[in-house]
């Protein structure tokens, strides 16, 4: 089995990684450091790490290494994946230091580094010296949207490779071939969740997820008036609040098991004073981890609501394209009546622009209500 095998859409990206890792290849491209970017769902961290285990393999057939990279445990890969709002500077500090030590085991040392996009520019200068004056041997591998989240210091000394947005039938194949899902519904995964692999594997394999985005729609359409609104805001957050729990709270059980048997304390029992400390430190985490899932929740959930206006929109305008959201299309007809296009482009704004208010720390629950007010007004004017 290949380490490409896993995915899909990116020919152009996978000949130039095959090339750079065939060492001593007569075309081979290589380079100490690199930037994959591409829009959410493409697959840049699975790009990333098929290239760290074709970099550290020692053959076609080395499924010790494969399995090592998957785990995250091979003694000559660095890994950085925050779970929280930002990257810290002392995460970076820590990954520039291990990448100074030369490979154990393997040809290289690789240094993996996902949503690169969330570091200061602080954090980045650090990173920076690292990529100025590297090791001879070590790898940097950057993930990021695009070339722009990075400041430019960073962009001058990588090699940038951009992914391209994978086909609705490319990711189905794929959601259907790895997850033994039926072709119809990894079709319907693909399609609603925009191609993004990550979400179409959830809404492929989770009732709930799909429950979740179905009352998104709805609660959409179902608004006519300013109170309309203000109670939909609330269930949305809510909504988001609960796909963000169902993320986090078995993940976050687990892990604090796991803190409490590696520091000797049984289940149920009392917890010395001198460990509190660590279990403290955990608890931050996995509260830093919470904020960002909620984020990302209500993301998603405003992604939807685009994708629902942007149907609504191309009805308005008489387009021949097939809807993101085909299964409730006759409601799609419905509302495409009651506004115009102007109006659709209006929501569209208000709810790109409520993106942004909560990307930049604004209080959920006050950027929904902005949003869905401004969508009631349009619907009663």
């Amino acid at each position: 089995m290949s380490v490409w095998d896993g995915l899909t859409g990116q020919t152009d990206a996978i000949e130039i990684f095959t090339a750079a890792a065939a060492a001593g290849g007569a075309n081979t491209s290589m380079t100490h450091s690199w930037l994959i970017t591409g829009p959410p769902g493409s697959g840049r961290s699975n790009l990333a790490y098929a290239f760290a285990t074709a970099l550290l393999s020692n053959g076609p057939d080395d499924d010790a290494t494969s399995r090592q990279v998957a785990a995250r445990t091979h003694p000559d890969l660095g890994v950085l994946s925050t779970e929280r709002v930002i990257i810290s500077i002392d995460e970076v500090r820590s990954l520039v230091s291990s990448s100074q030590f030369s490979p154990s085991v393997g040809r290289y040392r690789v240094m993996v580094i996902e949503d690169a996009d969330r570091m200061s520019e602080r954090t980045s200068n650090v990173l920076l010296k690292a990529l100025e004056e590297p090791p001879p041997r070590t790898v940097w591998i950057l993930c990021a949207p695009s070339e722009a989240d990075l400041i430019p210091t960073i962009r001058s000394r990588v090699r940038s490779v951009r992914l391209r947005v994978p086909s609705i039938d490319e990711v189905a194949e794929l959601i259907s071939r790895r997850d033994g899902v039926d072709l119809p519904t990894a079709t319907r995964a693909a399609r609603e969740s925009q191609s993004h692999i990550g979400m179409a594997h959830r809404l492929a394999t989770n009732s709930e997820a799909r429950a979740r985005r179905e009352q998104t729609l709805q609660i959409a359409l179902g608004i006519r008036s300013v109170g309309d609104a203000v109670r939909a805001a609330s269930t949305l957050l809510a909504l988001a609040g609960e796909d963000a729990k169902a993320i986090t709270v078995e993940r976050d059980a687990e892990e604090r098991e796991s803190a409490l048997r590696s520091l000797g304390v049984e289940p149920g029992g009392t917890i010395p004073p001198a460990l509190r400390a660590q279990l403290k430190s955990l608890e931050e985490d996995q509260k830093r981890r919470a904020t960002r899932s909620l984020r990302d929740g209500l993301d998603r959930i405003m992604v939807d609501m685009l994708s629902l206006y942007r149907d609504v929109l191309l009805l308005q305008l008489g387009a021949e394209t097939e809807p993101i959201n085909l299964n409730i299309h006759s409601e799609l007809v419905a509302a495409s009546e009651r506004s115009t296009p102007a109006e659709t482009l209006a929501t569209m704004d208000a709810i790109a622009t409520a993106r942004r208010r909560i990307d930049g720390n604004v209080s959920p629950a006050l950027a929904l209500e902005a949003m869905l007010i401004s969508t009631a007004r349009k619907v009663t004017q």
